[in-house]
């Protein structure tokens, strides 16, 4: 076959138009070209692979590296379906790729990054969404958030020196630049990559906190049930982080809860050990220890069975109202951690369960 020429128009369709990841890998291996969703997907390791190559950041046997040597050496497109990828540490995701070569030596590099299980090498179309958040949330931050400011200010302006009757109209402004903000707030914090500050941590504490909060605020006229097991060892956490964790699953069982209408909503907060349980986490080549597990069980009507494959992804939520980034953080703080979180869910039952891993167990 002949090679594709790597002209503009091809590179506009391939880089400006394409949803998928898409990279031009040059002969010397450096990274010529990417589009935004490349971007996204890579962050940091993508200037890694600009500098130094893409070998300097993926394995020896990495079936990136094999694409492009195959587009190369067979002189036309190429596929693999199902292959892993880690670049630096960052959560495994299995995608399908092509790879075609252009002229001079390069190669069209594109991939479709797949839905993943969920289990401890969950990264898939989650990661790919999480990354594109971190994107997302750095440029809203930088683009969004100061014109806000003015608008607002405008707005508050306007409030003195309108008519009685135009107030309203005037608030409304500023309850909606409130809003949006919020958002950019709440989009912003993944952009934040930072590793936790991991102290040894009992994780009762962390959880009578967030059941004490709870009770008081959304699982107002709920039971809550404690069962714990009291020998679980400590569990290296960053407290504040962990908080929001549950927090954030305590509160969605809560509205799950609430919404049976009956006056019969419980939620269950129950820890146990869990001897033998290892997950693969991050970019490890081993699997490691997380035998502390939490679960937050509710009794209200389920999730949606059009939810239950990617509930885990920005932007998906099953409330009126919803943004659907909580459970999206939620994930990426246990995955850091070097945890992991999953659910099952029926009508009347629905458990997440996240395991944790504990102070005396080092990654294998």
């Amino acid at each position: 076959m002949t090679p594709i020429p790597a002209g503009e128009s091809v590179r506009a369709a391939a880089f400006d138009l394409a949803p998928e990841p898409a990279l031009v890998v040059g002969g010397d291996g450096r990274v010529q070209a990417a589009n935004e969703a490349a971007e996204r997907l890579f962050g940091q390791s993508l200037g890694v692979m600009t500098r130094n190559g893409l070998s300097a950041a993926v394995s020896p046997d990495s079936s990136l590296l094999s694409l492009v040597d195959r587009a190369r050496s067979e002189g036309g497109p190429v596929r693999e379906r199902g292959f892993e990828v880690s670049l630096f540490g960052q959560a495994m995701f299995r995608a399908d790729g092509s790879a075609a070569p252009l002229d001079e030596g390069s190669v069209l590099l594109t991939l479709t990054v797949r839905s993943g299980a969920l289990s401890g090498e969950r990264g898939g179309v989650e990661s790919a969404g999480l990354r594109t958040i971190v994107g997302l949330g750095q440029m809203l931050a930088h683009e969004i958030k100061n014109p806000l400011a003015g608008i607002r200010g405008a707005a508050q302006l306007l409030k003195s020196g309108v008519r009685a009757e135009d107030t309203p109209l005037a608030q409304l402004i500023v309850d909606e630049v409130d809003r949006v903000k919020r958002l950019v707030d709440r989009m912003e914090a993944f952009s934040d990559d930072a590793a936790p500050t991991c102290r040894p941590t009992n994780i009762h504490l962390i959880l009578d906190r967030v059941r004490t909060l709870a009770v008081n605020g959304v699982a107002e006229g709920l039971t809550v049930v404690e069962d714990y097991d009291p020998s679980l060892p400590m569990t290296p956490a960053d407290e504040d982080q962990l908080i929001q964790v549950f927090l954030n699953l305590v509160k969605n069982a809560a509205e799950a809860a609430h919404r049976r209408g009956d006056g019969q909503g419980e939620i269950i907060i129950r820890t146990a050990f869990r001897h033998g349980v290892r997950i693969r986490t991050g970019g490890a080549k081993g699997l490691r220890s997380t035998p502390l597990e939490v679960r937050i069980i509710d009794n209200g009507p389920g999730v949606p069975p059009a939810l239950r494959d990617s509930l885990f992804q920005p932007f998906v939520t099953g409330r009126n109202g919803g943004v659907g980034l909580g459970l999206a953080l939620v994930s990426k703080l246990v995955s850091a951690h070097g945890g992991l979180i999953d659910f099952e869910s029926e009508p009347g039952r629905t458990v997440f369960r996240v395991l944790l891993p504990i102070v005396s167990e080092e990654p294998a």
